[in-house]
């Protein structure tokens, strides 16, 4: 059943909205408040929510979503909310995933206009979070309000939105997934609002993200005089050992999808202000970004093994934290990445460039419950001074969305 927006005072107060049945109330004007997205994005930047704070960016959200239909459930975890929300009750199950929070803003005396302010200057949209994320978040809503404009989906349309993304991201979409999964809640596509472009709307998707591995090594000696090395354990050349072992492997070539494997030394500290101790206690940190050729679990086993030979004659004691915050993937191309590609193409005139490059993001939680793609606004001011996008972007990013939703049900329902 079609319906529409209204502001008729026959039915609220100026300035209210309210969705009426077009059974009910055919004789009212087609007017619909939320296929605009530059005021969502607005508002939803005037939510200063950096992580792991809400501050009313949800509520906006979720306000919107009510009222174009959607059921609407909040997934708080720990000091984390989250929100849930879903139209329809049938397969498939397209979602947009994403998130309302933000990095901080830095100095906002450098800020051209306040960060948290949402001001459009000239044509560009000024605020933390006009890019990463929350300008996408409102061209979804606003391609929903146009969709729906027109007829309810043949199958569901979901939103999975933390508040976690840009923190440790342990309370956001990975536990969301879980419970929603307990619940008997399936999805069939994905797409991540991600700031995938590089250069211009319409330039790339990203249908992978590579691995991440965070290592600590410590190694403990025995802290000394630096004149009676005898009577200490220098931990410092046991380090040294460590590492240029770590970064002597060449750990593969990379593939069709995927640029080589690196490892990089990110921090060596001693601590040691002295020229004449020994310290008691070395430590490095490195992070590993990897391709589909490697696995979290096999790079740990590998680093196990090089601490064990350095181990051994070895007086002292070495000791490692190994985390992998997320395994390489890639989503096969088929129908779904044709589909968002073609999309693409129409709005903009642009075939996008299918990849695998950049850091990680949520997408790699959703990857183990549903095909998953990131596709969202130019990323070049993300988590900088003056984050902009042009609101001919998030307009243009409305209609490929749009365009999205109307091919989806088409091709998979």
């Amino acid at each position: 059943m079609k319906g529409r927006w209204t502001n008729d005072d026959r039915l609220a107060r100026p300035g209210d909205w309210h969705y009426v049945s077009a059974m009910t109330r055919s004789d009212l004007p087609v007017t619909d408040p939320l296929t605009d997205p530059l005021a969502l994005a607005q508002a939803l930047i005037r939510a200063p929510s950096v992580t792991p704070r809400d501050e009313g960016a949800l509520d906006t959200l979720q306000a919107a979503l009510t009222r174009l239909g959607f059921a609407c459930q909040r997934m708080p975890f720990g000091e984390v909310d989250n929100l849930y929300a879903r139209l329809g009750t049938a397969d498939p199950v397209f979602c947009f995933a994403g998130h309302t929070d933000v990095v901080p803003a830095g100095r906002e005396e450098a800020w051209s206009a306040g960060p948290f302010a949402g001001e459009v200057h000239g044509e560009a949209l000024i605020g933390r979070g006009a890019v990463d994320m929350k300008g996408a978040i409102a061209a979804f809503t606003a391609a929903c309000a146009r969709y729906l404009a027109n007829g309810t989906p043949n199958g569901s349309i979901a939103f999975l939105i933390t508040g976690d993304e840009e923190g440790p991201a342990i309370n956001g979409t990975k536990k969301m997934l879980e419970a929603l999964e307990q619940k008997g809640e399936r999805l069939s596509h994905c797409l991540v609002g991600e700031p995938a472009n590089r250069a211009v709307l319409g330039d790339m998707v990203k249908i992978g993200r590579r691995g991440s591995l965070n290592g600590v090594i410590t190694v403990t000696g025995r802290q000394g005089h630096a004149a009676y090395p005898d009577k200490a354990i220098n931990p410092i050349p046991a380090l040294l050992a460590l590492l240029t072992a770590l970064t002597a492997r060449k750990l593969d070539d990379g593939n069709d999808h995927f640029q080589p494997s690196n490892l990089e030394v990110t921090s060596v500290d001693v601590g040691n202000p002295a020229h004449n101790v020994i310290p008691g206690e070395a430590r490095a940190k490195f992070n590993i970004r990897f391709n589909t050729e490697q696995t979290g679990k096999a790079l740990k086993t590998w680093i196990k093994q090089e601490i064990a030979k350095v181990q051994e004659g070895f007086a002292g004691s070495i000791s490692a934290d190994l985390t992998v915050t997320g395994d390489a993937f890639q989503t096969p191309e088929g129908p779904f990445t044709a589909l968002l590609s073609e999309a693409i193409a129409h709005e903009t005139g642009i075939v996008p460039e299918l990849s695998t490059s950049g850091g990680t993001s949520d997408a790699r939680f959703i990857k183990n419950y549903a095909p998953v793609a990131e596709f969202g606004l130019v990323g070049a001011s993300m988590h900088q001074i003056d984050e902009q996008t042009p609101v001919a972007d998030i307009q243009k990013l409305t209609d490929i969305y749009h365009h999205i939703l109307q091919r989806y049900f088409e091709v998979f329902a």
